[in-house]
């Protein structure tokens, strides 16, 4: 009788692990604190890097600019 019990108590507890850790992770207020902050942290990191290298390039470009107005004015 006891071998009966302590196997449903097995299943209960594999079974509840993986449902509850899934019931956990798809809470709306832990995907938004930690997966959209984090996304957008990624996405402004990344246009922050895009901004700069524009930036470098435009400096690129006015020196070239300015080096050719100097070779015609010669």
């Amino acid at each position: 009788k006891m071998g009966v019990k302590l196997e449903v108590f097995r299943m209960m507890l594999y079974l509840s692990f993986p449902v509850t850790m899934f019931w956990i992770s798809n809470q709306a207020e832990y995907f938004e604190e930690y997966i959209v902050k984090r996304k957008v942290s990624i996405y402004f990191l990344n246009c922050s890097y895009l901004l700069r290298k524009e930036l470098e390039e435009f400096k690129e470009r006015m020196r070239v600019r300015k080096e050719e107005r100097m070779l015609k004015d010669n």
